[in-house]
């Protein structure tokens, strides 16, 4: 057998494992709206993979037979039945299955992009009196998303509606062209993102809250004296320079953290007065700095902090008995079958889900500086 033909086959086999594994999570979820966060923990991914597989799991094993048979006998991937699922989803349940026979006869040959094409036309055909009411549905959809990426970049991404899109893009770019010629050394494509964040955030001085992304960094690299990384709420590690560039900026929406390099205690959060109650939120949120939840990256400043002892159960306002959490997973605690228990002398939450695992999510140091090797 040749090295192409062995993986053509290694392919065929993971797309009909792929298949057994859809019905496997179809199976779970009937009648649950929380079976996203218990997957999400037992796959280690983030809630939002584990959401798209519950909902094309479910699309494909309950109405697209015939392509969820093509996935058994290897002949499409969950990426190709993707292509298939999400431009039906909107179909009532009869539609849904023309174009699942309809694909059925186009599918060979083609990569996901073209078969995502050629389905959005025939959702089209089967369908075109429903296209006003589904753009509708999806422009209820809209929403902002943050991508932590490498190298200290992020992606912010909007989904929009389309002449929302258009005309924001091209206001940006039009101001971006603007700027350009003279000495200006930026490219337009750099020109565009210092434009859009400019336009979002704002000038210093300007009225009104400003968001706070919370940066911390030791106090020997805060003075110059050492280059350690610093860790950005949400995001993760990012260079000294860096850092020291948003500490020391007097118009920064950013807020700086100082710990300790010997225990990783918060010495100094850059505050000026606030009364008791709001200092004690803030500790909070500094502390945990994410979502406490196992495998939760939310930052802690748009979370909720949580009486781990509900406060009609006589639980405490105090730094021992309160823990951030996201607004979802702060949810998801009072759902049947979950469970959370915090050891208070150690900080470490075990969360229990309706299938009986567990998991722990432990405070850990903000940085590590320990040799390598």
């Amino acid at each position: 057998m040749g090295e192409i033909e062995r993986i053509l086959q290694l392919e065929r086999q993971r797309a009909r494992l792929e298949a057994l594994q859809y019905q496997a999570i179809a199976i779970m979820a009937e009648g649950r709206d929380d079976v996203a966060e218990e997957l999400a923990l037992a796959l280690a991914v983030t809630v939002h993979k584990a959401r798209r597989m519950v909902e094309l799991a479910t699309t494909i094993t309950r109405r697209l037979p015939l392509t969820l048979a093509a996935m058994k006998r290897g002949e499409i991937d969950s990426v190709k039945a993707a292509a298939v699922a999400e431009p039906a989803a909107w179909l009532t349940d009869d539609k849904a299955r023309q174009v699942d026979l309809l694909v059925a006869e186009r599918i060979e040959g083609k990569n996901a992009g073209q078969l995502r094409r050629a389905v959005g036309r025939l959702v089209h055909r089967v369908d075109p009196d429903g296209a006003a009411a589904r753009a509708e549905a999806r422009r209820r959809e809209r929403k902002v998303e943050l991508l932590p990426g490498c190298d200290s970049m992020s992606r912010l991404v909007a989904d929009l509606p389309a002449e929302v899109a258009s005309a924001a893009y091209g206001r940006v770019d039009r101001l971006a062209r603007q700027l350009r010629g003279g000495d200006e050394s930026r490219t337009l494509d750099q020109l565009r993102a210092d434009v859009l964040a400019d336009l979002v955030l704002g000038t210093p001085g300007e009225g009104g809250a400003k968001a706070e992304i919370f940066v911390y960094l030791d106090a020997r690299t805060l003075a110059g004296a050492d280059d350690q990384p610093a860790e950005l709420a949400g995001y993760g590690p990012i260079p000294a320079w860096l850092a020291r560039q948003i500490a020391h900026d007097p118009g920064s929406t950013w807020r700086r953290i100082v710990i300790d390099p010997l225990d990783g205690r918060p010495i100094d959060v850059g505050r000026q007065r606030y009364r008791p109650p709001a200092v004690t939120d803030r500790y909070v949120r500094v502390r945990d700095r994410e979502c406490r939840f196992p495998g939760c990256h939310r930052p802690a400043q748009l979370g909720d902090n949580d009486h781990h002892t509900p406060w009609g159960h006589h639980g405490h306002t105090d730094t021992g008995q309160l823990v951030n959490y996201c607004r979802r997973h702060h949810r998801l605690k009072d759902k049947p079958g979950w469970h959370y228990e915090l050891a208070t002398d150690t900080g470490t939450l075990t969360v229990t889900t309706p299938g009986g695992r567990r998991y722990r999510s432990a405070p850990r140091a903000v940085f590590d500086h320990a040799p390598i090797g």
